[in-house]
């Protein structure tokens, strides 16, 4: 049941991110700085869904200040959610250390639906063709989809 909502959070995010593309208007700097300010202090809350929304917003904004938090919260992210939504916004930022860690995740991390995400996020987001999706899952773990 866990991992069902957790791939809706992520497909929710998905579609979000493309709708929120095309409303996002230009702020001064000061403003963005201020933002930007609040959102990284948000990473460290104890409310998930502020830290959530905190790292979608960043990874929008496309903050480099956030790469280190959010590489942080992709490696020891207590949910399946707080993963792919770092993962989600290290795509977007595309900074090389961020990426590379995303793309790490996408083989290494403990659950199969962070790991199918990340890998998706990288081949959509930074580099088409870096992964082939032809790999069977493992027969312990189902699909998000496959339900």
């Amino acid at each position: 049941m866990k991992r069902v909502i957790a791939g809706m959070v992520a497909m929710v995010l998905i579609a979000s991110a493309a709708q929120a593309a095309n409303r996002l208007e230009i702020q001064p700097p000061e403003r963005y700085a201020k933002a930007e300010a609040n959102l990284l202090s948000a990473l460290a809350s104890d409310n998930a869904g502020l830290r959530e929304s905190a790292a979608y917003m960043l990874g929008e904004m496309g903050s480099t200040k956030a790469v280190v938090p959010l590489m942080r919260m992709l490696h020891d992210g207590e949910s399946e959610s707080a993963r792919i939504v770092a993962a989600l916004a290290l795509c977007r930022i595309g900074d090389g250390r961020g990426v590379y860690a995303v793309r790490r995740a996408a083989q290494f991390d403990d659950s199969y639906s962070v790991q199918a995400l990340c890998a998706w996020f990288h081949e959509q987001y930074t580099q088409g063709g870096a992964f082939a999706f032809t790999a069977e899952r493992p027969a312990s773990t189902p699909a998000v989809a496959a339900r």
